[in-house]
């Protein structure tokens, strides 16, 4: 499990399952995710609309696949 990185920051999949859970960091993390990739409209979408819904896809997502969503890839 060492070897394996989760999706927030390059950090272990632990740690970013851990920061997933929280809503409150889930949305941050994932709107600073997003912007650290340069994906400015995606990054402020995920400011806007991070909560509710999109938090409990990347909940599941995070767990199956050790991914956030990626709602807009641009």
């Amino acid at each position: 499990m060492a070897g394996k990185k989760g999706d927030y920051f390059g950090l272990g999949y632990l740690v970013s399952l851990i920061l997933a859970i929280i809503p409150v960091t889930s949305w941050i993390c994932g709107a600073i995710t997003r912007f650290s990739e340069g994906k400015i409209i995606a990054g402020i979408l995920r400011l806007l609309l991070g909560w509710g819904i999109i938090w409990l896809i990347d909940l599941i997502l995070m767990i199956v696949s050790k991914h956030i969503l990626r709602l807009l890839n641009v």
